[in-house]
């Protein structure tokens, strides 16, 4: 294995953080316009995504422990420590790789916690719907467990909405 072998891998695996990247903003999008039709397709195409990114992570790993025992470091040698010792031009590469997957770790993070609130937002808004229409109201326990209440009275629906 080479430094060639392992700019290659990482080249990938950034394309591959950043096709995740924008696959999670389309969920996002899909989301915030109610378009739940197609958030299933979406779900999907984000699995194949890190689908992907499991399969190369393992390449990386494996390149990744090749080039440290070659440089002399632990073949858990992080990829800071890699690019801290490798020779020029290597190392500059090494280090942009590095920074690139901070800030692509850092933005997939936070759009998948903001997808996540859509989603729990939607949900509860579904279900608050659906008790609306229900017999029964539905309230916490002492012990936070979901309780059925009392007999919910009568509703007037506008079925011109």
């Amino acid at each position: 294995m080479s430094l060639t072998d392992l700019a290659s891998v990482l080249w990938r695996s950034r394309e591959l953080l950043e096709m995740l990247l924008f696959k999670l903003e389309e969920e996002q999008l899909l989301l915030a316009a109610g378009r739940s039709r197609w958030l299933s397709h979406a779900t999907r195409e984000v699995e194949v995504v890190l689908e992907q990114i499991r399969q190369t992570e393992v390449i990386r790993a494996a390149y990744a422990q090749d080039v440290a025992v070659e440089l002399g470091l632990s073949p858990e040698a992080s990829l800071g420590e890699l690019a801290d010792v490798a020779p020029a031009p290597w190392s500059d590469l090494l280090h942009q790789h590095r920074k690139a997957f901070l800030l692509l770790t850092s933005e997939i993070s936070a759009l998948a916690d903001v997808n996540r609130d859509l989603l729990t937002a939607g949900q509860r808004a579904a279900r608050e719907t659906m008790l609306a229409f229900a017999e029964t109201v539905e309230t916490y326990g002492p012990q936070g467990q979901t309780v059925s209440g009392g007999i919910r009275r009568s509703s007037l629906v506008d079925e011109a909405i």
